[in-house]
């Protein structure tokens, strides 16, 4: 059987590598550095972040039984207002250069999933940026498997 995205990346401390890496990377970021670099940050904003993309991935679900669910998180990042797809195709950009900053496998199939998940994540995020959008009170954890959105 295949592992999962998350097993094949490395498990846990993997992901919080990534999440370390990413978080760098957008604070160099002119364009991401606002949104990554002021004060009401949640102080495991990089842990947390791990643990999600973890979860999503086909890891353990630490984020939903430590600090919230989908459509918190989708609230935390709503409202901010149209023309936010450049900041989008950066945070993707983002991703994927800390990918390889963390040494996660390189094989071709691996990377365009992960390239994959993280452009239809930051769709999701966005579908909620203009200001009168209505976050759903009960939006599923999703997760992402090497042939995309999973429906289970």
């Amino acid at each position: 059987m295949r592992p999962s995205l998350y097993e094949h990346a490395g498990g846990q401390a993997a992901f919080l590598a990534l999440a370390a890496a990413h978080h760098q990377r957008c604070l160099a970021d002119p364009e991401l550095n606002h949104p990554f670099s002021h004060p009401g940050q949640h102080p495991e904003h990089v842990a947390r972040l791990a643990a999600y993309w973890a979860e999503v991935l086909g890891g353990p679900p630490t984020y939903s039984t430590t600090a919230g669910d989908q459509s918190a998180l989708l609230r935390m990042h709503a409202h901010n207002g149209i023309g936010m797809h450049d900041l989008g195709r950066r945070f993707v950009d983002c991703f994927m250069a800390a990918i390889d900053d963390v040494g996660m496998p390189d094989d071709p199939e691996f990377r365009s999933a992960m390239r994959a998940y993280m452009e239809w994540s930051v769709s999701d995020v966005l579908i909620y940026a203009p200001t009168d959008s209505i976050v759903p009170t009960d939006a599923p954890m999703p997760r992402w498997t090497w042939s995309g959105l999973s429906a289970d």
